[in-house]
């Protein structure tokens, strides 16, 4: 006889629906329910069963006349109250069934099964050993050599995921965590057929990877929406392998977007409410259109299963990526050649801007894109290519996002004033991809922000056109006719003790040649410059988009803005070896 399995709430639940129906009726005494006519007391009229339109109340038949000369009689008791029935509220049938929508999707959808051969010593480290002369150091080194002789066997690690199907050709799109490293993948289909697939490509930054099958028929897929329109609020549907269970349906809307999670470069990801678990990754989410708007890929929880924080890469993104791993087996991203840094509250008041916003550019690579001059260092870039840039890091999105050799706008605040400046996109190649990353500084280099070598800064120390140039760094005389009596004397600014550069202060603070400016010595411990991690051997390059020769030019610039009201006073910083940033340095 099978076991029945019976639920510890059955009678709980049977509780609660009981006082639910009590709690109910207890409501003016009226139960909102339907009953038989016979079960109406006697004495009591039934409500007339409820109509579409308003039915007047019943007349009150006339109590009869009493007789003028008549015996008293025993008073009847009177007739209860004849009351308006009332009427019962429509019972909401929930929001519209998916089941249509689903039917035609399920089978686009498919599982994917990855096995891995490893190695039984892999990352395995050497033995232990017994401390030398221990009495158990014979046994114990007998007992690990016998391990260590069995070493070297196989064994397989399988995964499963999902993915669905773009092409009825045989293309298929997943998360590149489920195939990563496979030595075997399979396609599982919804009628239960079974196909080997092949890498055609995969992007880590993305993690995407698009695979084929060769099918005997052609198959039924899916194709992307516009990722852009949907808003928060929106219903959506994801279909995947949770767990293993194929062909799972769930429904909710979009909770959020662009959500940074800090997966990759370019996260902008969808969030949604609707149930993602393990084995979804890969699967799609769609709009009420039967359009794939994202792909899922993360959940956030504490006990590795759904609580409703999900993560899709959305199709904007996707899209592209997906239709250059098809054609090229690789990605093909826009480079600007820009290393960027965020603009704070505290720049942003040193630039005159109203709100923090855009990208500000640290540095500029050396033969890149925009090493003609067309972007310089200092820089906020606003827009690009017709894309608002809110924050910094949109841009590295946006340029990735861009066809390589294409010329486009970008709008850039300068000296105070928007500019729109021409630019031609280079490609970022892999070995751009592997130096992106966060610089010591904290600036990003994602993108084609790349942190330049000790030399790649000479070209922001060249003389510039304009009213803001620049003396060359090597220029024997350069500071000749430009420096006060007691210049060498240090000067004690914004809590910095600034002195001129000399063989003696590079040699001290391993400055090299190609730095110029105006070198920190002490810090204030506790000062507005100490807090914005300002450190001896720093070298201020320039205050407020101005070129420093001295700590007295220094000291007159900051007076300045102090006598214009300025709040912060904008320092660009070089490092020892000449990486750059930015400063916003409060002025008490």
């Amino acid at each position: 006889m099978a076991p029945t399995i019976r639920s510890p709430f059955r009678r709980t639940l049977a509780l609660m629906a009981s006082a639910a129906i009590l709690a109910h009726a207890g409501m003016n005494g009226v139960a909102y329910a339907q009953t038989s006519a016979e079960a109406t007391p006697p004495g009591v009229a039934a409500p007339a069963p409820a109509t579409p339109e308003t039915a007047a109340p019943a007349p009150t038949p006339p109590a009869p006349a009493a007789p003028e000369t008549a015996a008293p009689t025993p008073t009847a008791p009177a007739a209860p109250q004849q009351t308006a029935p009332i009427q019962a509220a429509v019972p909401n049938n929930g929001p519209a069934s998916v089941a249509d929508l689903a039917e035609g999707l399920l089978d686009a959808v498919v599982n994917i099964s990855t096995s891995q051969n490893v190695k039984d010593d892999e990352g395995a480290g050497p033995a232990p050993r017994a401390p030398d002369g221990s009495p158990f150091q014979e046994f114990f080194n007998d007992f690990f050599n016998k391990q260590q002789g069995n070493k070297g066997g196989n064994h397989n690690v399988s995964s499963l995921g999902s993915g669905f199907v773009i092409d009825p050709a045989g293309y298929i799109v997943t998360n590149n965590h489920v195939i990563e490293g496979a030595d075997d993948i399979e396609i599982n289909f919804a009628n239960g057929s079974k196909l080997k697939a092949k890498l055609i490509g995969t992007d880590t930054k993305t993690d995407l990877s698009v695979l084929k099958v060769e099918p005997k028929t052609p198959l039924k897929s899916v194709k992307f929406g516009d990722s852009s329109t949907m808003r928060i609020g929106d219903w959506v549907m994801a279909i995947g392998n949770p767990f293993g269970f194929g062909g799972s349906v769930t429904v909710g809307i979009i909770s959020g977007r662009g959500r940074n999670i800090n997966a990759g470069p370019y996260d902008n990801f969808i969030q949604t409410d609707a149930a993602i678990n393990k084995g979804n990754s890969g699967g799609p989410l769609f709009n009420m259109k039967g359009e794939v708007i994202g792909i899922n890929t993360a959940i956030i929880s504490p006990s590795g299963g759904s609580i409703g924080i999900g993560f899709s890469v959305p199709s904007e993104l996707a899209s592209g990526v997906v239709d250059q791993l098809r054609e090229y087996g690789e990605t093909r991203r826009g480079w600007l050649g820009v290393r960027i840094q965020p603009v704070t509250d505290d720049i942003a008041d040193s630039l005159g801007l109203d709100t923090a916003k855009g990208a500000l550019v640290a540095g500029v690579i050396k033969g890149g894109p925009v090493d003609d001059g067309s972007i310089k260092a200092g820089d906020v870039i606003l827009k690009f290519d017709g894309k608002t840039v809110s924050e910094m890091r949109d841009l590295p999105r946006v340029v990735a996002e861009s066809t390589v050799g294409k010329e486009v706008d970008v709008v850039v605040l300068r000296d105070g004033k928007e500019q729109t400046v021409k630019v031609k996109l280079g490609r970022l190649e892999d070995s751009d991809q592997a130096a992106a990353s966060d610089a010591p500084d904290g600036s990003q280099n994602d993108g084609g922000v790349i942190t330049p070598d000790p030399g790649e800064n000479n070209d922001m120390d060249q003389p510039d056109s304009g009213d803001q140039a620049k003396p060359a760094p090597d220029t024997p005389d350069q500071h000749k006719g430009q420096v006060s009596p007691d210049a060498a004397t240090p000067k004690n600014v914004l809590g910095l003790s600034l002195s001129l550069l000399s063989a003696e202060t590079r040699k001290a603070f391993g400055i090299a040649e190609s730095v110029d400016g105006v070198v920190v010595t002490e810090v204030t411990p506790g000062s507005a410059s100490a807090e914005k991690g300002l450190k001896p051997g720093d070298v201020i390059v320039e205050v407020a988009q101005e070129f420093m020769k001295s700590p007295d030019a220094v000291a007159a610039k900051v007076q300045a803005l102090k006598q214009e009201g300025r709040r912060n006073a904008q320092l660009m910083v070089a490092s020892a070896n000449g990486d750059l940033r930015f400063v916003a340095v409060p002025m008490e």
